[in-house]
């Protein structure tokens, strides 16, 4: 915690967003210690709540987010990762609470980090039709659907409450790290171009998967304007999560 609050300080980080990695053996770190460590921040850090599908833990994160109305920022889902898919009649009750309350729901799209992570779950595409049921759910495609940053151009330019952030899409140094981070950029420029500028894509990190000085290094190499990278960096989230 330390740690990342320092490199916040030193990379001129004023505030994140803090919620639960899908930790292999002992599942999510708890909602509630998210909350705690959010608190301990000195307000640098605003808490997600991670979801499960199931009618408990959806019943549960609700009362939580009322709980902690004034902290809460939003709710993340870890498709792919879960045996449920965005449109489950599971999360029907966290959405209509969501959309009341105006906080965005995270998807996890694109790549898993386990090799019987489920793609067709995790596909940015399955949640199309979520998009079109539900036009007053802001919703935000993790990781920029890597590698489908093609689709989820289609989706930020579609849905007028769809989002996308650039969270997790550098994991390594090795091999073709530095031809891979290039890609990276032509992909994300080039889906800013298709959706006609950078208002819908958002700075993330997904710490510590990626370091801050890596996921900000990606941003200065797009070929975008330096006004589109502003919004890029904090412009965009101020305005989706209220920070």
């Amino acid at each position: 915690m330390d740690e990342l609050l320092d490199t916040m300080r030193t990379k001129a980080v004023e505030r994140g967003l803090l919620l639960s990695p899908p930790l292999r053996e002992s599942g999510c770190l708890p909602n509630k210690e998210v909350l705690s460590l959010c608190k301990m921040s000195n307000e640098m850090l605003a808490p997600v709540i991670t979801v499960e599908p199931t009618t408990k833990e959806v019943n549960e994160a609700v009362i939580m987010a009322k709980e902690n109305q004034k902290d809460v920022k939003g709710f993340k889902i870890r498709l792919g990762y879960v045996k449920a898919s965005a449109d489950s009649p599971v999360f029907s009750q966290l959405y209509d609470y969501a959309e009341a309350e105006g906080l965005p729901i995270l998807f996890h799209t694109g790549d898993t980090a386990f090799s019987d992570g489920d793609l067709a779950a995790s596909h940015p595409l399955t949640l199309d039709r979520l998009a079109n049921k539900r036009k007053d759910l802001t919703m935000v495609l993790c990781h920029f659907g890597n590698p489908w940053f093609d689709d989820v151009a289609e989706m930020i330019y579609k849905h007028p409450n769809v989002y996308t952030d650039t969270s997790g899409l550098i994991t390594g140094n090795g091999g073709y790290a530095e031809k891979y981070a290039v890609w990276l950029a032509r992909k994300i420029s080039e889906a800013i171009y298709y959706a006609g500028g950078a208002e819908k894509v958002l700075f993330g990190t997904d710490y510590p998967v990626t370091k801050h000085s890596d996921a900000l290094d990606l941003i200065s190499k797009l070929d975008v304007s330096e006004d589109d990278k502003d919004k890029i960096l904090f412009g965009n989230a101020k305005r989706v999560f209220g920070l």
